[in-house]
């Protein structure tokens, strides 16, 4: 409800959100989740499902093949490190995992690539997102982050 109520949207995106993220200092408030070397995960802040994670390198890249190998690799790593934690936390039946590169494929931020991590449940997903246009999330994200940041090894 805190998300409906606010009145943010798509608009509202800054370009170098996922920059700014990391240097505010409160990982909670931020909603990250964990943080690597290279890449970190990060609650989206606009899910399409309870538990949607974003790996998203520190460094700014347009696409996959702007970064280097060592980092590209480590952001694969992160995204398999997230499907991890969701399993153990939420339990989820499945995964949609996958990068939307440039705005024409809906991307929210395309100067800034970051691969989704959503958790699927049989049953999760019903005409309310298709015709309304609004997501049903069973829990706010600073409870998800709570629990998420919890099932850390």
């Amino acid at each position: 409800m805190d998300y409906i109520q606010s009145g943010e949207g798509k608009d509202r995106r800054r370009e170098d959100t996922f920059v700014d993220l990391p240097a505010l200092g409160d990982d909670r408030a931020a909603l990250i989740v964990h943080r690597g070397e290279f890449n970190y995960l990060v609650l989206n802040k606009f899910p399409y499902n309870a538990g949607h994670l974003l790996a998203v390198p520190y460094k700014k890249y347009s696409d996959l093949a702007h970064m280097p190998r060592a980092e590209r690799a480590d952001l694969m790593e992160m995204i398999i490190f997230a499907q991890d934690l969701l399993r153990k936390a939420l339990k989820p039946d499945g995964f949609n995992i996958g990068f939307n590169l440039g705005k024409v494929s809906g991307a929210g931020i395309p100067e800034h690539i970051h691969g989704h991590i959503i958790p699927r449940w049989q049953g999760d997903t019903n005409f309310i997102s298709v015709i309304g246009e609004t997501r049903v999330l069973p829990q706010v994200l600073g409870q998800t982050w709570e629990h998420l940041r919890n099932q850390l090894p």
